[in-house]
């Protein structure tokens, strides 16, 4: 492979450094000079590059296709897109500044995250590139493999600065899509619903952590200030378990939404969850409690003063 061919190639270099008295500790030699030469061939390389473009964007879209990456996209898509991230690595090469391959990997990643691809297809189409521009170097150069030494010393880090740049914009862009899908999940786990003038229910389902208890709870203070709620039922039925940090915070709510004039009304504590709150020392005199959800509401409606009467059947 490539990559152990440089490998061997660099340690080759170190050997022959110090069998020829070159400097490999103590004070650095100026390295401007190197810095210049690197340039000088990163300039050759790209014009290189841009020379043979159409054949070796070619050949790295069949290497894409063998190797079935990106099978979320047609043949055309793949194409329009390994041209213009082709011509990005280019420039990211020339100008050897990586701000604009920055943007454009944001922008690839939001085009292409809703499509299914995943993060090892696009880290893997990168190397792919970084795979096929060496192997055209070695194709160039194998007859002058000083020369090709010294291009790939200045390729190589350069490659990899770019693969590493592209790979993590698209992490953190599908790292914020997982943020914004879970934030979304949240809301909809946590509905505050109206039922009746001033009267709100909060049904919990599955397992809280302290994320989600902290959401809950500005939705419900929220709720509560929107819609002038005098009565809050908060039913925790589907609420398998609950930790002492989870309690505490359920606590804390029924304490705010007492500050904002609500009465809360929770129903559905399990054995589980009635003992962690005995444990954690809670006041069961401010927490008003019922059994289930509609002895809840029934009493939320007579604290709102609602009367409920059977219909006689007509006769």
């Amino acid at each position: 492979m490539i990559v152990g061919t440089l490998t061997v190639q660099r340690k080759e270099n170190t050997l022959m450094a110090k069998r020829d008295g070159g400097q490999v500790s103590g004070i650095a030699p100026d390295d401007s000079g190197h810095n210049e030469a690197s340039s000088e061939l990163l300039r050759e390389l790209v014009a290189h590059l841009r020379q043979n473009r159409t054949q070796l964007r070619e050949e790295w879209v069949g290497r894409i296709s063998e190797t079935r990456l990106l099978t979320a996209m047609t043949k055309e898509e793949i194409f329009a897109e390994a041209t213009s991230v082709y011509d990005s690595y280019v420039e990211a090469l020339e100008t050897e500044t990586f701000e604009a391959l920055q943007a454009y990997a944001r922008n690839l990643s939001e085009r292409i995250i809703p499509r299914g691809v995943e993060t090892h297809e696009v880290v893997g189409i990168v190397l792919l590139l970084r795979d096929v521009l060496a192997r055209s170097l070695f194709a160039k150069y194998q007859t002058d493999f000083k020369k090709l030494n010294r291009i790939l010393d200045a390729y190589e880090p350069a490659a990899n600065r770019i693969a590493n740049t592209v790979a993590v914009g698209f992490v953190q862009e599908r790292e914020r899509v997982i943020r914004q899908q879970q934030e979304a999940i949240r809301e909809l786990s946590t509905p505050v619903l109206q039922v009746r003038e001033r009267l709100l229910i909060l049904p919990i389902i599955g397992v809280i952590d302290p994320q989600r208890a902290r959401q809950l709870t500005e939705q419900l203070l929220r709720g509560i200030r929107t819609n002038r709620a005098k009565v809050v039922v908060i039913d925790i039925t589907g609420v398998a378990a609950m930790d002492v940090t989870v309690a505490n915070h359920l606590v804390q709510t029924v304490e705010a939404s007492r500050l904002l004039g609500a009465t809360v009304i929770v129903t559905g504590l399990s054995p589980e969850i009635a003992q962690t709150l005995v444990t954690i020392g809670v006041d069961l005199g401010k927490m008003n409690t019922v059994g289930d959800l509609q002895g809840g509401i029934e009493q939320a409606e007579r604290l709102l003063g609602y009367k409920v009467a059977t219909l006689a059947e007509p006769t």
